[in-house]
């Protein structure tokens, strides 16, 4: 994979993240779907990158999504949910589009049940933030803005 400067990044919420700030706020934090992307449009913003954001409950949906946008982004920041611990088809796709990525999550996946400590998208992507609440995708941006 060749790596270019990064400018368009395509953010990806996979499943349940469209009930942020109503479901488990222990664990995931009040902060709803909405807030959360104005911070990541602020953050991009300030680092120079342009996001397009989606949210889908559907693994072939965020596959659709990562083929349409393929030609456009330089780079995905990818909140997998639950798809991170067994899709391999998002996995798949993830190395297909040949895009640097960064997986996130808003909770410490390596402190919560055993079976969610098991990340099958990580060995494709160049980072994983994770148990930094919002700040985890804040972060992610800044690691993918740092590729050079």
């Amino acid at each position: 994979m060749t790596v270019r400067r990064v400018r368009r990044v395509l953010v990806l919420h996979g499943p349940n993240l469209n009930l942020l700030g109503e479901r488990e706020p222990a664990a995931y934090g009040t902060t709803t779907l909405a807030g959360l992307n104005a911070l990541i449009r602020r953050e991009a913003r300030r680092l120079g990158l342009t996001v397009r954001v989606f949210q889908d409950n559907g693994e072939g949906r965020l596959i659709d999504l990562l083929h349409r946008h393929r030609r456009w982004a330089d780079a995905v920041l990818i909140n997998p949910g639950a798809y991170t611990h067994y899709s391999y088809a998002l996995r798949d796709a993830l190395a297909a589009v040949g895009k640097p990525a960064v997986e996130v999550h808003l909770s410490d996946i390596r402190r919560r049940e055993a079976w969610r400590r098991v990340s099958v998208i990580k060995p494709v992507c160049a980072g994983q933030v994770v148990g930094k609440g919002t700040a985890s995708y804040l972060e992610g941006l800044r690691l993918l803005a740092a590729l050079r």
